[in-house]
């Protein structure tokens, strides 16, 4: 009998199952209550919809991440902390990959999954900033948004296909966007203060 408290993550454990075995579009909210032995009615009571599950599935990868923190990087690069972060995202989405692979492939077509799901992915780029001590709010913090989701959807196509242990393609491919992303939206750097020497060392 799973506990009250444990009911959402074992709703969305439930549904990730379903995707990786049935695909995303297949599964109806009926199929999950079902799978997590509740009624429709237990299930609408934490999740509005699929998109609302998905939205909660993306939250606890953010904090697996958040709670991942690496205190001896704050030292580091910008460049270099982010790429940390970002791999921790990988690593803790390892063990759902049939279940994103479905849902990324499922998802495509589908203008309303397309907009929540923008909506969702900025939220968690915005934490990924964060967590790499790098500001998410204002105009800067926007840009920093848009490119990181960018180099995040294009890395992920590129996990999806790795099957490696060490996720060599995939640390590639990121190394490889975020130092192309740096240097089209000044990702990892911050403005310089004024006063600072020309060739200061960005923050």
């Amino acid at each position: 009998m799973v506990k009250q408290a444990e009911l959402p993550r074992h709703i969305v454990a439930m549904a990730l199952d379903l995707a990786a075995i049935q695909g995303w579009r297949d599964t109806t909210l009926a199929d999950i209550a079902a799978a997590a032995k509740l009624s429709l009615a237990d299930v609408h009571a934490h999740y509005a919809s699929k998109a609302a599950i998905l939205a909660a599935f993306s939250q606890q990868i953010d904090a697996e991440v958040l709670a991942r923190e690496d205190a001896e990087l704050a030292d580091q690069p910008a460049r270099d902390r982010l790429f940390d972060v970002m791999m921790r995202r990988f690593d803790a989405l390892a063990p759902h990959k049939a279940a994103v692979r479905a849902i990324v492939r499922d998802s495509l077509g589908d203008p309303a999954a397309a907009l929540l799901g923008a909506c969702t992915l900025a939220a968690s780029m915005a934490w990924m900033l964060e967590a790499a001590r790098l500001g998410a709010s204002g105009l800067r913090g926007v840009l920093r948004i848009k490119g990181l989701a960018v180099v995040y959807v294009s890395v992920l196509r590129v996990w999806l296909d790795d099957d490696s242990e060490d996720m060599a393609r995939t640390m590639a491919a990121l190394d490889r966007r975020l130092r192309q992303a740096e240097s089209l939206v000044m990702l990892c750097r911050r403005p310089r203060r004024r006063g600072a020497r020309p060739d200061a060392e960005p923050a």
